[in-house]
């Protein structure tokens, strides 16, 4: 039998360096690897570099030291989904994450095919101003969706949610990442304790280091509850 061939990990740091000037360093010889599909979630206090990790990421910054390896399209969704819903109805802001050299029918379909997997379907005509804060970051989701990322990167989510619509947000991610035909990996970051029940590996990050994968039950029990607050660099 010929032996199958390793599967990289969907995402492979080493050694990512960053600062913002004067010495500030964010991160320094940060590594991290999702070694699969699943739901995978950083802990850490504001200031710890979360942020800053996932805009590296995806480009929006750019590291002074390091690699930074992703198999597949990385996607960000930000803690507002006011600050990346740009377009007036929900099927005009999913057109703009599309890729391009699609026809009319195909564009139509993969919009309706994103909606539906997020509990959204039917709502191309809807304006966004109408939606609630769930389904607004729910929608933000589906944008990931349309780009055909199959990386998602969440900065805190549910940061702004009511407790009903941080469980929907929660439990969707968790679907994507557990479905049966192409399962995503997630990264998620959260300072909420309770939602490391739900993922497949949990670290902690303090002052732009990540420390080793394990349960989120693990690290649930030895951390005291994280300080929330505002932005974080």
């Amino acid at each position: 039998m010929t032996p199958e061939a390793a599967v990289e990990p969907p995402l492979r740091i080493e050694g990512l360096r960053f600062g913002w000037g004067q010495g500030r360093h964010a991160l320094q010889d940060c590594r991290l690897e999702i070694p699969g599909p699943g739901l995978w979630m950083l802990v850490g206090s504001n200031g710890s570099g979360k942020s800053t990790l996932l805009r590296l990421i995806t480009g929006l910054l750019t590291p002074t030291g390091g690699t930074i390896t992703c198999q597949g399209r990385p996607a960000l969704v930000f803690q507002n989904p006011d600050h990346q819903l740009l377009l007036p109805s929900c099927g005009s802001d999913l057109q703009l994450a599309l890729p391009e050299g699609l026809d009319v029918g195909e564009r139509g379909r993969r919009v309706a095919s994103a909606l539906a997997q997020v509990g959204l379907s039917g709502l191309q005509q809807r304006p966004i101003h109408t939606l609630s804060g769930g389904q607004k970051q729910r929608l933000a989701i589906a944008g990931a969706l349309a780009s055909d990322a199959t990386l998602l990167l969440l900065d805190e989510p549910t940061a702004l949610l009511d407790p009903e619509s941080q469980k929907e947000v929660l439990e969707l991610i968790h679907r994507l990442c557990h479905r049966s035909s192409s399962p995503l990996a997630a990264l998620w970051i959260t300072h909420r304790l309770e939602e490391l029940e739900r993922c497949d590996g949990a670290a902690r990050m303090e002052a732009g280091a990540i420390g080793p994968w394990q349960s989120g039950e693990s690290l649930r029990s030895s951390l005291a509850p994280l300080p929330v607050g505002g932005a974080e660099r």
